[in-house]
């Protein structure tokens, strides 16, 4: 009969120490409960177990738990085995202590995440099971294709085709671990093709620009008017990056003159635009803004990713690439497959089942609902603040009276309401007129705390 330890498939590391075995178990085994290495209610294995693996007299091993249960550092029941016994573990002198989780807020209204209350667990489950069941086994294998999986790749063709314009074919998308990996690919692969510029919005999200200069390359600010961004180039720039279907922070589309003002810069002079298309199935007002990379996919570059329509734990993002640079994206993942398997292979199916598409909807109408009462609050209880970039996302643009914005935050942080101000994310040498602002996200909180979030964001507001 099997060992209850040898079943519960649990290794011990002691070493003897010292003279003499027993005394040299002893010491050791007590050391570890009292370094905390072995926590109270440990359940330790059996003394043949324990014998054997340290290749040891049993009686010896036997000896020493009677000892420690004798100080009092073990307990031995029938039936229950050998446990670390219950008691406070005092670090040695010297330790470091152990960091403070930080506190959560009573309510985050910060941008950048999906409700994860609303992750559809039970049909990504079944998804599983399906995609597991149906994997060749050489799926489970080093994966040999950077590109990574093809089943995910020719699902992500036909969904991107249909739901947001973009020309995919499976040979030229990358998938990722999301949208920063993604950019970081990127900025490696152009800074190898000889790349030294990269124009970007002058507000976004610091990290982008951080990705970039880390590979090497230099970041210029684009202006930004009543239009939004007007991105054309530079003249010494390689390649611009884009938010153009809801520019991330300010909310508003690329005006349709300036998206093709773009593609022929990329055009003319050979340039790249690097297309974040983070939120573009969140759109409640019209149609869609389609992909820009339709107008071009040898010129622009398209990146997309779960975080938002699904959830940024599953580090899935993909990148629909120009043929010409799809090998160096590839040779600089690595040359193998870094992204989960099951994780690729789970969403293929995800996507070709029509789930993905079925999630969406409800999640839209869901967002929907949340941004209509968050404009109706504002509007009926802090007439100053005025809500724009309302059409499509996640996120929307409080702006507020000149030299407010300081003082609202902090009056939020006070109430235990986490939201962010619009001056974080204004890049340094923007070309831009500087705007009092919140960005508020609405899709973080679960339902049942979105009410108490709108009353602690009304509460704050100037009005």
């Amino acid at each position: 009969m099997a060992e209850p330890w040898a079943t519960l498939g649990i290794d011990l590391h002691v070493e003897p120490t010292g003279p003499g075995l027993r005394r040299g178990l002893t010491d050791a085994l007590r050391e570890a409960v009292r370094s905390g290495r072995l926590a109270p209610g440990t359940r330790l294995p059996s003394s043949r177990a324990l014998a054997a693996d340290l290749g040891i007299a049993r009686n010896t091993v036997a000896d020493a738990y009677a000892d420690l249960v004798a100080e009092g550092w073990l307990t031995a029941r029938q039936g229950s085995g050998t446990r670390v016994a219950e008691r406070e573990v005092v670090p040695p002198t010297g330790t470091a202590p152990h960091p403070r989780a930080r506190a959560r807020p009573a309510y985050d209204l910060r941008p950048g995440s999906p409700d994860l209350a609303s992750f559809p667990r039970a049909e990504w489950l079944k998804a599983s099971r399906r995609a597991l069941n149906a994997a060749p086994h050489h799926a489970l294998d080093y994966g040999d294709d950077p590109r990574g999986r093809p089943e995910l790749r020719t699902a992500l063709a036909g969904y991107l085709s249909r739901a947001r314009g973009v020309r995919a074919d499976p040979e030229r998308i990358v998938v990722c671990a999301g949208f920063a990996h993604g950019l970081k690919l990127l900025g490696t692969a152009l800074r190898a093709c000889g790349a030294r510029t990269v124009a970007v919005e002058s507000y976004g999200l610091d990290v982008h620009g951080r990705l970039l200069t880390t590979s090497g390359l230099d970041i210029v600010p684009l202006p930004f008017d009543r239009l939004g961004t007007d991105p054309v180039g530079p003249a010494a720039a390689d390649a611009v990056l884009l938010t153009p279907a809801h520019q991330f922070p300010m909310g508003v589309p690329l005006h349709r003159d300036r998206r093709a003002a773009v593609v022929d810069w990329a055009r003319r002079t050979g340039g790249l635009v690097l297309e974040d298309d983070y939120d573009g199935e969140f759109r409640y007002d019209r149609q869609p803004v389609g992909a820009l990379q339709g107008l071009d996919p040898g010129r622009v570059v398209y990146l997309g990713t779960a975080s938002k329509s699904l959830a940024p734990g599953l580090r899935l993002g993909w990148m629909v690439l120009p043929p010409d640079l799809t090998e160096q994206v590839a040779e600089a993942k690595g040359g193998v497959d870094t992204c989960g398997v099951l994780d690729q292979l789970t969403l293929a199916e995800f996507l070709t089942s029509g789930a993905y598409d079925r999630h969406v909807r409800a999640t839209r109408l869901r967002y929907r609902r949340r941004r209509d009462a968050l404009v109706a609050a504002v509007t009926a209880r802090a007439p100053e603040a005025r809500v724009t970039g309302i059409a499509a996302g996640l996120h929307v643009l409080l702006r507020l009276p000149p030299g407010t914005e300081q003082s609202v935050v902090q009056a939020a942080r006070w109430r235990g309401l986490a939201v962010h101000g619009l001056t974080q994310y204004r890049r340094p040498g923007a070309l831009a007129e500087p705007v009092d602002a919140l960005v508020v996200g609405y899709g973080t909180p679960p339902d049942h705390a979105w009410s108490g979030a709108l009353d602690a964001l009304c509460a704050v507001l100037p009005g």
